[in-house]
């Protein structure tokens, strides 16, 4: 596995993109600070999430008590995966009763695709978040007629969810949905055959990465499309790391976030050892990162 990318050679224009796109630019820490050519950028907080496919475990058993927890680390957001029994009511209270938000939803294409769509589209609403996300395709789509089917589905389901007054449907990638397959690339297929206002993608950088992807391209080259990320990090190895101890280096990735349109960071680590020192130390990384 390649070392991370040196993120020095972003730090000559950061300070002017920032200020361009906008961003926060005051740390989370003034004992923080990257005093290196003035670097000072930040995701803002009400921008750290966790996805709570990551634990899954402690939510099984006590689902307010682990939002608790998560909002006492210092997290503003969550992406919704896997409801253990509760209802979406239920859901909603218990991320108000901590302060917490819920900003998408990870539903089957089955579902969205099916008759079950004006309910998903309701419970969106009830949890007060913004987003449906389609969190895989059925492995027998992973071929360019399959991945242009569901490029046509997500238009039809992005037209159904910004008519329910919610934002465009997501799609969360995995290694496969990059690959190359009769000389084309499946996720550019959806890229270039989806509605810019009806379709959106929560990229995953992990599985971005792994698949030979470059997310920091996708950034540049597709503006405005990936409204949210996964952060996960890759262990040396190419398994799964807490984000921050790995060799992703996303001070350097997330330089032209802003074009890309990011508004959520979404920490998550597909089997944890301890589902709450990687919210920790995750958290910890992100909001102190300086990029």
């Amino acid at each position: 596995m390649t070392p991370k990318l040196n993120r020095r050679a972003f730090l000559g224009t950061s300070l002017g993109l920032a200020a361009a796109a906008g961003i926060a630019t005051t740390p989370a820490y003034a004992s923080d600070i990257d005093t290196v050519a003035g670097r000072c950028r930040v995701i803002p907080h009400g921008g750290i999430g966790m996805h709570l496919y990551t634990m899954r475990t402690p939510l099984a058993t006590d689902f307010p008590g682990t939002l608790e927890q998560l909002a006492e680390i210092g997290y503003a957001t969550v992406g919704v995966s896997g409801r253990h029994g509760n209802s979406a009511t239920a859901i909603r209270s218990f991320l108000d009763r901590t302060g917490l938000r819920a900003v998408l939803e990870h539903i089957a294409y089955t579902t969205l695709t099916g008759a079950g769509l004006p309910q998903v589209l309701e419970d969106l609403h009830t949890l007060g978040a913004k987003w449906p996300v389609v969190p895989s395709l059925p492995g027998s789509m992973h071929t360019p007629a399959g991945f242009r089917e569901a490029a046509r589905e997500f238009n039809r389901i992005g037209q159904a969810s910004r008519d329910a007054g919610l934002g465009p449907v997501q799609f969360h990638n995995h290694g496969l949905d990059h690959a190359v397959v009769d000389g084309e690339n499946l996720y550019e297929i959806l890229l270039a055959e989806t509605d810019p206002h009806l379709v959106a993608f929560e990229l995953d950088v992990y599985w971005a990465t792994k698949g030979g992807a470059d997310p920091a391209r996708f950034f540049i080259e597709h503006p405005r499309r990936f409204p949210a990320l996964h952060v996960k990090d890759m262990a040396p190895d190419g398994g799964f790391a807490d984000v921050g101890s790995g060799v992703l280096d996303f001070a350097a990735m997330f330089d032209n976030a802003h074009i890309g349109g990011v508004r959520q960071w979404l920490v998550e680590h597909d089997t944890p050892a301890d589902p709450f020192a990687t919210a920790r130390n995750s958290y910890r990384h992100l909001a102190a990162l300086r990029y």
